[in-house]
């Protein structure tokens, strides 16, 4: 009874740390708090999904032989806390919530040179929606996404001197038992229709998108067969799930392709981009992909991009996007 009320209190003052943290950040250490109700939400769902995240890492580690294992545990103590605050912040003010699916996921990595964890921040193919809707240039009013299988009809249409719309023309002949999977496309419609837009995905398009050191469990092929304890020369197959990897890579490549409006950029977008950038690492790609695909809390979620004024700068070369 005694260690159970201990560890609610001590996951309380933990929890009011992170807080308070994080509400030190919104203001710069001064002055009055400027944070919404919905953006506090967001905030407490942070540290319930790294909590989570922390336990289960913690887990982990303990699983490992003790020679190989690392000597720090990965506990709330062992957090780069102002650094976290600070990725909290721009997240909350981008309105990502880690409770939502597919909107965030905090992936714990140690930090050599300050000898404590830091928590990469992933994003997910919603959140790269909300960050497209807020920061594009010209966000198409709907999109449609599609896998294409070897017994569907997949035609496309380009646009041509004689043809203004881009458009296609798609069948499913066998909706049950669709074959194996070829392809996928994403169709951009917009208000007016001769911006529309049609981004093709072969399977040789997914599979440079695969992470190097890819999850079996996730993507499917093979896997070794560990017998006490050991790895064995024996392979089994692994179904894995194929059709959801490529569907979440053809909408991350589809909202990727939406060109940022220059005149729209702050120091969220910046702070994020650089965050992202920090993941790029091969060697962390297999926890990565193991990670930000395993199940989280899921909830029904509103997808909001919060209002905020833009300074208006200088006007920039802009790309063509989707």
């Amino acid at each position: 009874m005694s260690t159970e009320i201990t560890t609610t209190k001590n996951e309380l003052t933990q929890s009011q740390k992170f807080t308070e943290k994080v509400l030190a950040e919104f203001t710069g250490g001064v002055g009055e708090i400027a944070v919404t109700d919905f953006q506090k939400r967001l905030i407490q769902g942070y540290f319930i999904t790294i909590d989570a995240v922390l336990k289960k890492a913690e887990l982990n580690r303990l699983k490992k032989d003790e020679k190989k294992r690392d000597a720090l545990p990965v506990i709330w103590q062992n957090v780069n806390l102002e650094t976290l605050a600070q990725t909290a912040v721009h997240v909350a003010r981008l309105g990502l919530d880690s409770l939502c699916p597919n909107h965030i996921n905090f992936i714990p990595f140690k930090n050599k040179a300050t000898g404590k964890y830091d928590l990469t921040l992933i994003m997910g193919y919603k959140g790269k929606e909300v960050q497209a809707v807020k920061y594009g240039l010209d966000v198409p009013e709907t999109l449609i996404f599609e896998l294409v299988y070897t017994t569907d009809i997949f035609k496309p249409v380009k646009r041509s001197l004689t043809n203004k719309v881009e458009s296609y023309e798609f069948e499913m002949v066998n909706p049950f038992n669709r074959g194996e999977i070829m392809g996928g496309f994403a169709y951009g419609m917009f208000k007016d229709e001769n911006k529309n837009r049609l981004l093709i995905m072969s399977m040789k398009d997914f599979e440079k998108r695969k992470p190097e050191y890819a999850s079996t469990e996730f993507w499917g092929g093979e896997k070794t067969i560990w017998k006490d304890g050991k790895p064995s020369k024996e392979k089994e197959k692994v179904e894995g799930w194929l059709d959801e990897m490529c569907m979440k890579t053809l909408k991350r490549a589809a909202y990727s392709q939406i060109t940022i409006d220059s005149q729209r950029i702050d120091d969220t977008y910046q702070f994020l981009k650089q965050r992202e950038n920090d993941t790029i690492d091969t060697r962390v790609q297999d926890a990565i992909e193991e990670n930000a695909n395993s199940e989280v809390i899921d909830i029904p979620c509103e997808v909001k991009t919060p209002e905020v004024k833009q300074e208006v700068k200088p006007e920039q070369e802009r790309k063509p996007g989707f």
